[in-house]
Parts: C-alpha cells; sequence; structure tokens
C-alpha cells in the first residue's frame, strides 16, 4: 500500500539518546532543555528572529490570532485546510474570503483589496503548499490600511523568497509540525515573529497567562510542547537538507513523465530563492478525470488525496458563503500525489504510468 505520505523517522538509537537523557534529568515537559535547544537551533536555521515551539498547528494559529488582537472580520483564503478558517471561526472572527491566484493557488492580493471595509481587523493567508503569498502586495495593503497579517506557513518550513525565510514577513508566521510534515516532531508547531511587543504576548499565551510562577499578564491557554516532541525534532533538523533533495528528486521525475498529459502542475511564485517541495499536486481538466485517476490508484493501493477539498467558502458553518471561483475550480480539480523520501523512483514511474492509462 502506498500512502499520499509517510513519516520520516531517524535511526531509532539516535532517538533513543535522547530519550535515556529526558530519563536521566526527569525533565518531561514545561520548557525542558531539549524545547530549548531546538527553539535556538531552528531560530538559527530559518533566520528567525522570536521563534515558539507550541503543540501544534491550529494552537499556533489560535495564539496568533490573539496576538494580533484580531476580531470582527478576517480577509482570509477559501483553499487551505480547514483549521485556517476553524482558527478564525473559534477565536470569534468572521472569515470573509477573497479570491487565490490561478495557478498558483495562493490569495490573490486584489481580490484581498476588493473585499477591504472599515469592518476589517486583519488578513489570514497561506503560504499554498510551500509557495509563497504576494508578500510584498499583501504588506502594502495592510500598511496602507492599518491592518495586521498573519500567514499560516504550515507547509513552507524551509522556504525562502528573495534569499531570506518567507517566514520573516507578515506580522506573525505559525507553523505545523504535525507527522505528516517535511519537518515533523510528531505532533507540534511554531509561532514567529520579528515584532518584540507581539513576542512577549505570545510567550506569555502559550502558557497559561504565566509571568513567574504566581503572576499573570492575562488570559492564556496550554500550548507547550513536550522533551520527547522536541527529541524529535533535534534528530530530524540535521537532516532536512537531505529529506528535501530526495522529495525534489521524485518531484521531477513526476513531472518528467506527467508533463505531456493534459494537466496543470503548480507555479511557483518568482523570486522563490529556495522551494521545499513539501507537496506535488496536479491539477485536472475536470473533476471527472480527477475521479477517474483518483480511483484507478485507489484500485492499485495507491492513495492519493484531494488536498484541498473543498474549497473552504462553501462550509456550512461559515456565515458568509461567498462565491470564489478560482478556488471553487482548483478544489474540485487538485489531487495531490504520493511523496514522501522512501518513495522509489519505480513507484513514481508506476503513479505515472496509471495516471497515463487513464487520460488517455
Amino acid at each position: 500500500m502506498i500512502n499520499v505520505t509517510k513519516s520520516y523517522l531517524p535511526p531509532l538509537e539516535e532517538y533513543v539518546k535522547y530519550l535515556e537523557g529526558i530519563w536521566d534529568r526527569g525533565h518531561l515537559t514545561n520548557h525542558g532543555p531539549l524545547v530549548l535547544e531546538l527553539e535556538e537551533k531552528i531560530k538559527a536555521y530559518l533566520g528567525v528572529k522570536h521563534f515558539f515551539f507550541v503543540n501544534n498547528g491550529t494552537i499556533a494559529l489560535q495564539i496568533a490570532i490573539k496576538a494580533a488582537n484580531l476580531n470582527g472580520d478576517v480577509i482570509t483564503t477559501p483553499f487551505s485546510y480547514v483549521a485556517t478558517t476553524s482558527s478564525l471561526v473559534w477565536e470569534g472572527c468572521r472569515p470573509v474570503f477573497a479570491d487565490i491566484v490561478k495557478g498558483r493557488l495562493t490569495l490573490d492580493s486584489k481580490s484581498v483589496e476588493e473585499n477591504l471595509t472599515p469592518k476589517t481587523s486583519g488578513i489570514l493567508a497561506t503560504h499554498v503548499y510551500g509557495n509563497p503569498c504576494d508578500v510584498e502586495e499583501i504588506e502594502m495593503l495592510a500598511a496602507s490600511n492599518g491592518l495586521k497579517v498573519i500567514y499560516d506557513a504550515a507547509h513552507a518550513f524551509g522556504v525562502e523568497y528573495k534569499g531570506k525565510s518567507v517566514l520573516n514577513y507578515g506580522d506573525i508566521s505559525t507553523l505545523s509540525f504535525h507527522a505528516t510534515k517535511l519537518f515533523h516532531t510528531i505532533e507540534g508547531g511554531a509561532i514567529i515573529t520579528a515584532d518584540d511587543e507581539l513576542a512577549n504576548r505570545i510567550s506569555y499565551m502559550r502558557n497559561f497567562g504565566h509571568d513567574g510562577p504566581t503572576n499573570f499578564l492575562g488570559a492564556g491557554i496550554n500550548g507547550k510542547s513536550s522533551e520527547f516532541q522536541a527529541a524529535m525534532g533535534l534528530c530530524l533538523l540535521p537532516k532536512i537538507s537531505e529529506i528535501m533533495c530526495l522529495r525534489e528528486a521524485i518531484c521531477t521525475r513526476y513531472r518528467e513523465k506527467l508533463e505531456r498529459l493534459p494537466l496543470e502542475f503548480l507555479e511557483i511564485k518568482p523570486g522563490t530563492t529556495r522551494y521545499n517541495y513539501a507537496y506535488f499536486p496536479i491539477v485536472f481538466q475536470t473533476e471527472n478525470d480527477l475521479m477517474k485517476v483518483f480511483n484507478a490508484l485507489k484500485d492499485n493501493d495507491i492513495y492519493s488525496r484531494r488536498y484541498f477539498y473543498p474549497s473552504l467558502n462553501t462550509l456550512h458553518f461559515v456565515k458568509n458563503n461567498l462565491q470564489a471561483n478560482n478556488s471553487e475550480y482548483a478544489a474540485s480539480r487538485v489531487l495531490c500525489l504520493p511523496l514522501y523520501p522512501e518513495l522509489s523512483i519505480e513507484t513514481a514511474d508506476r503513479i505515472s504510468s496509471i495516471i497515463q492509462e487513464n487520460l488517455n
């Protein structure tokens, strides 16, 4: 059976060495030494100012929304995982969906501008499949309208735009370190900001509001991560370049085998100086073509994924179900193919052959 992804695991003995240290110290959570070490090493690797390791990517979004003081209307993307929209709804905000750029699949800055009103308090955009948003255009819109910008960068670990981490754009960026991600800590996430004031809020918000053992700066939540999660991250971080290279080779092979078929590939934003090959989406001409290929792969025990589906503006629990033509088009036609470091070139060829057989 070939799944759409497979969690990368380091050699067991490397993880066990960290476990032995945890057992010796008896310090399992509450900002232990491995958590602090991981935060410093990732901060240096990414070249960011403030980095907060938290227990999942959804908590990262929720804390970011609170820290940025977003309320009322927030312009966001309909083409993302449901957590992007759910986090806004959970925090009492009203998602206002702008459309996406066809081809790049990220939030369209022109559509953002068209949806701005006096009620808008911020923008929450997603670097879809690690593809950078129109960060300069969104920054200009935010600055001229006094808005905060949060980037859901769950897919963007290691991505660089114009020579620096894409996480340095916006007021806050969030990451997911779920087991299926390019870089993972089994479960986990992170919050990144260059703003000292926001960093101060985030630091107490993720720890119940604590400012010392008996003092509280304000309301908080439990966003802490354990030493066990940090240990996995410390095992994987030195291998991340190798992991990206292996994924790039598979993506290159897919493109070579599929480029003559009636399909479209993700258009990477010009100016992206390092892409991470987190996903390999293909866009079919029709939903019928997609389902034909999806079922043919499934019949061969190969499991692709309709990611993202549905378009979030169609969710029943979102009150302003605005039309987003490009997002709805993409959601009905995008399929992510299996991609992980251990996937062989021969298996990628087999997957490509099944796709070809069902599109001819």
